[in-house]
């Protein structure tokens, strides 16, 4: 671990203390992370994305902030390139279960909960819980929301 954290500091923009990087963790460019956050085992992250303090992310967690172009129709899709980056924020003290999907431009807010298996296309309120494919909000975490 002490390795894994060696090197993130020499890639990432931002990293915090107490970080815990897990194995086979992908990064992209302008990678940044808060105190106290864990990235799970195969997450691929790529750039830009910035994650907050105490923040959990599970296994095999996937953030994309661009995609394939596609709408040339007289070109072949593999020959469009990509659309522009769009940034993914995860705020502090989030928890983002296995196998999740972040797709470009999101931002999580503060306390969510996104659960396992999950496709995130649209931004997520703090203090939410939401699943599914595409991800839809479930309930509030407090009642006071």
């Amino acid at each position: 671990m002490k390795i894994r954290y060696f090197f993130l500091k020499k890639i990432a923009k931002n990293t915090g203390k107490n970080v815990n990087i897990e194995q086979y963790v992908v990064f992209g460019e302008e990678f940044e992370i808060g105190d106290n956050s864990t990235v799970g085992f195969r997450s691929d992250l790529y750039g830009p994305v910035k994650i907050g303090r105490d923040v959990m992310l599970g296994p095999e967690v996937a953030i994309y902030t661009h995609n394939h172009r596609h709408d040339e129709t007289d070109i072949p899709m593999i020959q469009q390139g990509y659309t522009e980056m769009k940034p993914v924020y995860i705020d502090d003290d989030v928890w983002i279960g296995r196998r999740v999907l972040i797709m470009p431009g999101v931002h999580i807010g503060t306390g969510a909960i996104i659960a396992a298996g999950s496709v995130v296309t649209k931004n997520v309120e703090p203090y939410s819980i939401v699943g599914g494919n595409p991800a839809k909000h479930i309930k509030y975490r407090r009642e006071n929301l």
